[in-house]
């Protein structure tokens, strides 16, 4: 796999050949990762994988038309060729008044704190058949736990490089290690599935294989003997590992060109009382290890840790430089490009601030209620904020979560939904996304 500076170098050959062939400007954008996966199922050797890629985009501009392509060819004479055809494409275009590379002017330095993203122990093959092994072993010895849909260990490294005609050169390479089992709890028609997952930049900060197993083992057997869930309107408890998805359709709902094309139900809602005064969301591009930090974004621009909510209220857009010139505000460093296409808008790390009560003390005083572990279905309206989907988890009584309860449905909407938050204090923070367990009173439940 190529290393930053060979990254750097295509780059720069290819923004020099998108000028010689009559870009006004232009930005490239450099790629390449390897993984390596090992899977072990009922204690066999059932799949080693290895991949390497490299990838290398272009978007040009001239004048207000643009357009991308990308390659893998790396020769010389493909990067004439992809420079070439790229004008043309572009000349084809039609004009677009918001687009262009970002101004010299709001490009990050070229100095920036190291966020500490590279493991530089890389472990072989071997080393992770024993993971795996040590997962699903881990798994499989969990007292009702009768078949294994596998355990398995990964590692992975990539390298990310943006350059663009007006003098910005930056790029950053990252390491990743995962671990993973899926297992079967009990008998016949009885059985239930479950699983437990980690990834992490440094392999020191994952839990040990046999902590993911058991975990994994652990909540397979939680769930046999599921009951019906009468319908009804109750308190909805999300646990943490499903309650980030809330917070993932407020990322969603706050994103520039989704105000932009005014298709998001927080549309004209900069002013309002949206959460309780207490609720903080923040987004922190520096965290170290952070599985989504990034020293500046896909355009160039510097990353700065904000808040995405506080005192109740949105803060503001999250935006890159068409969205932000479309809706006539400053550009917010939150622009997330791929190879090629257009540059999106990406949170990094986020994560709501921890309550002041435990999850105990959270659902102390439900009679009747329900508590989420995992969801399904995508029945949430990104204009409306109309919000139903699957749900499997426990019912709660008289403040206890007693037996496993499946296959019902939770309604609201977000709106009213963000309105009652109310957030325990077991903040964990590994995800991309990280939440405490959060309390929802007074949503639609469709059970038996």
């Amino acid at each position: 796999m190529i290393d930053l500076a060979a990254a750097q170098d295509r780059c720069a050959q290819l923004l020099d050949a998108a000028k010689r062939h009559g870009a006004t400007s232009a930005d490239a954008v450099a790629r390449a990762s390897s993984s390596e996966a090992v899977s072990i199922r009922l204690g066999k050797l059932e799949d080693v994988e290895r991949s390497e890629g490299e990838e290398i985009g272009l978007r040009v501009f001239v004048g207000q038309q643009s357009a991308s392509i990308s390659s893998s060819d790396f020769s010389a004479a493909a990067f004439e060729e992809l420079a070439e055809r790229a004008v043309a494409m572009a000349k084809a275009a039609p004009e677009d008044p918001f687009a262009g590379i970002a101004p010299a002017e709001l490009l990050a330095g070229g100095k920036w704190d190291d966020l500490d993203l590279e493991d530089e122990v890389e472990p072989g093959p071997q080393c992770l058949r024993q993971r795996a092994e040590e997962t699903e072993d881990a798994a499989r010895a969990v007292t009702g736990v009768t078949n294994s849909e596998g355990g398995s260990a990964s590692y992975g490294r990539s390298v990310a490089v943006l350059a663009t005609s007006n003098g910005f050169m930056g790029g950053y390479g990252a390491s990743s290690h995962s671990l993973s089992a899926s297992v079967i709890a009990g008998e016949g028609s009885d059985k239930q599935r479950d699983y437990a997952f980690r990834t992490a930049r440094h392999n020191a900060d994952l839990p040990s294989p046999r902590a993911i197993g058991q975990e994994a083992g652990d909540r397979a057997v939680a769930r046999l003997n599921p009951r019906g869930l009468a319908s009804g309107a109750m308190p909805v408890v999300f646990d943490p590992r499903v309650g980030g998805s809330l917070v993932g359709h407020l990322l969603g709902a706050i994103s520039g060109p989704a105000i932009a094309r005014r298709s998001s139900f927080l549309l004209d809602r900069l002013d309002e009382d949206l959460f309780p005064k207490g609720i903080r969301i923040l987004d922190n591009p520096h965290l170290k290890r952070g599985l989504r930090s990034r020293p500046f974004d896909g355009e160039g621009l510097a990353t700065a840790p904000r808040a995405l909510v506080e005192g109740g209220r949105v803060t503001g857009w999250l935006t890159n430089m068409a969205s932000a010139r479309q809706l006539g505000i400053a550009p917010t460093g939150h622009a997330a490009r791929g190879s090629s296409g257009a540059p999106g808008v990406s949170s990094s790390n986020v994560h709501m601030e921890a309550g002041q009560v435990t999850r105990a003390e959270l659902i102390a005083d439900i009679r009747r209620g329900v508590l989420v572990t995992e969801l399904s279905g995508q029945g949430v309206n990104p204009v409306t904020g109309d919000y139903s989907r699957g749900a499997a988890g426990f019912c709660i009584v008289d403040g206890e979560i007693a037996g496993p309860v499946s296959e019902f449905t939770i309604a609201g909407n977000l709106l009213a939904m963000m309105a009652a938050l109310q957030v325990a204090d077991d903040l964990e923070m590994y995800r991309t996304v990280n939440v405490p367990t959060l309390r929802i009173d007074a949503m639609m439940v469709a059970g038996e």
